[in-house]
């Protein structure tokens, strides 16, 4: 328990923060699964309207770890770093087009 005043407050402060901090980590989370849902559904069936909707989310929580992090809730480097993970994730699931590489068989035959 806090012995003095200022002590006593820091408790009170911590655990003001810390509730506070949950609620835009449980936002971000919640956020991330949904748009990686999403994701899923748009590399199990490419349209237009999914792309569309995967993009949308990908806004959003976006926007949801800007804010976390300038809040303080996440550091700078985590909020880039799940942004990348992201962007990662819309990359794989997207189709790679075909191509081919020029002629390298050619030139080692030569």
């Amino acid at each position: 328990m806090a012995n003095t005043k200022s002590a006593l407050k820091r408790v009170q402060v911590a655990e003001r923060n810390r509730l506070r901090n949950k609620t835009y980590k449980s936002a971000v989370k919640t956020l991330m699964k949904s748009y990686l849902a999403a994701v899923q559904t748009h590399a199990a069936n490419p349209t237009a309207e999914s792309l569309q909707e995967v993009q949308r989310r990908m806004s959003e929580v976006y926007s949801k770890i800007d804010k976390a992090v300038k809040r303080g809730v996440l550091h700078t480097n985590n909020g880039a770093r799940k942004k990348s993970n992201l962007a990662k994730a819309l990359k794989r699931a997207q189709p790679q087009p075909e191509t081919s590489t020029p002629a390298s068989s050619d030139a080692s035959a030569s």
